[in-house]
């Protein structure tokens, strides 16, 4: 569907929970995904990036994130995460847990920031996006595989300016 600007709206209210569950825990909770990038299309689901000091904290809490609705789904296929949905079959939020200094954390942050900033870019993410999710409709695997060749495009795009204003500012 088209951007919704209360989708920032409520990566907030849904922030302010997490944090009072999670507590000492938490280092950082980001909002990523298509619902995080101005002017694209995207599933209605929030997603959220919770960098932590334990994963192990983050098993340990999962009868509290339940009672606000989260389902885990433990690493779900991405090694050294913890996964939640909340909404059923009508997913609303989608949460990724992350240990500090997992690579992960900031390639979701540079992916988002870089779309956020490259409007043309974001614009051909969205146009891909709406044409998986017609082509694999049925099929989420499907989905995501195809946007997978752009991502690691924008990967490595982000890579390449990070690399430039090292080399820039050793000189």
């Amino acid at each position: 569907m088209d951007y919704d600007p209360t989708w920032s709206k409520l990566f907030h209210i849904e922030k302010k929970h997490l944090e009072e569950i999670m507590t000492d825990n938490v280092l950082a909770v980001h909002h990523i995904g298509s619902t995080a990038i101005p002017g694209i299309k995207a599933k209605p689901v929030i997603d959220i990036l919770i960098e932590v000091h334990s994963l192990q904290k983050v098993d340990e809490m999962e009868i509290k994130l339940s009672n606000l609705g989260y389902v885990g789904k433990g690493e779900n296929g991405i090694p050294d995460r913890r996964f939640f949905q909340k909404g059923g079959d009508n997913r609303t939020h989608h949460v990724h847990c992350y240990k500090k200094g997992n690579p992960e954390v900031k390639r979701h942050i540079l992916f988002r920031d870089y779309l956020r900033t490259h409007l043309n870019r974001a614009l051909e993410y969205s146009r891909l996006k709406e044409e998986l999710s017609i082509k694999f409709f049925q099929d989420p695997h499907g989905y995501v595989e195809g946007k997978n060749e752009f991502v690691q495009m924008i990967d490595e795009k982000v890579n390449q300016l990070i690399n430039s204003k090292r080399k820039r500012e050793k000189d």
